[in-house]
């Protein structure tokens, strides 16, 4: 049987072990509570932001190009459509040496056409849509082009813009010019406050490319085809690249 003492010194024992256990937990919680809404490593740090502007001469064009026939029957108007169509894509293969790449169709659709009369639908035939969009390479053709159009018969022309083909080196340019612009506006603001830039932690861009659009070419061709002037004088203008950058840096 086990002496009375050494029962006793075994329950001291325990009993401390666990008053010091139960003060570790309060001590934790204690600095747990006056950490609420700040982590243990605060990092301190500051962000700005820098934009860069490049002009660019837009080196093509994109347009649409499409008919709109209405005959007797469908039949009637596809032979028609298609005519008109095959005629300006021949045109602008052979005449204007356009890739087989830069002419894609876009839409082609059926529609019936009705009159209403005392109250009732009468069918009067049907309508069929087709729409090419073009890449076109070389900018000094843009008016003949659509003066050709015009005089093969389509009726319908939209969304004529000039663009920067290949707009990368561009944009990495305007991307230099905001990253330095933000270092200089952080470094300015360090040596106001006193303190020493570290790291980039974070770091994000947004690009605006506005694209330069010619309205007026709209309004120079009619449902009937054909232009009010001979052929119009086409303007690319310039694009603006822009790029901002948002750039946080560490606080040392």
């Amino acid at each position: 049987m086990i002496p009375n003492k050494i029962v006793t010194i075994f329950i001291s024992f325990l009993l401390t072990i666990g008053t010091i256990y139960l003060a570790i937990l309060s001590m934790n919680a204690w600095k747990a509570n006056d950490y609420i809404g700040v982590s243990e490593e605060q990092r301190h740090s500051i962000t700005v932001t820098g934009e860069g502007e490049v002009i660019g001469v837009p080196d093509i064009a994109k347009i649409q190009l499409g008919c709109s026939v209405e005959k007797k029957t469908v039949a009637a108007a596809q032979e028609d459509n298609t005519e008109k169509i095959n005629n300006i894509v021949e045109k602008l293969k052979n005449d204007f040496d356009i890739d087989e790449k830069d002419i894609k169709t876009s839409n082609y659709s059926i529609y019936p056409q009705y009159n209403w009369l005392e109250g009732r639908q009468t069918l009067r035939g049907y309508q069929v849509s087709q729409n090419i969009d073009i890449k076109i390479r070389d900018l000094d053709e843009v008016g003949e082009i659509l003066q050709v159009s015009g005089d093969l018969g389509l009726n319908q022309v939209g969304s004529l813009s000039f663009e920067i083909d290949e707009p990368e080196d561009l944009k990495q340019e305007a991307r230099e010019k905001a990253i330095k612009k933000a270092k200089e506006k952080a470094e300015s603001m360090a040596d106001i406050v006193g303190v020493n830039l570290g790291r980039i932690i974070n770091f994000s861009e947004y690009t605006d490319t506005p694209t330069a659009i010619y309205e007026s070419a709209y309004k120079s061709i009619g449902m009937g085809g054909g232009f009010d002037e001979a052929t119009p004088s086409i303007e690319a203008g310039s694009t603006e690249i822009k790029i901002t950058v948002t750039i946080e840096y560490e606080i040392l």
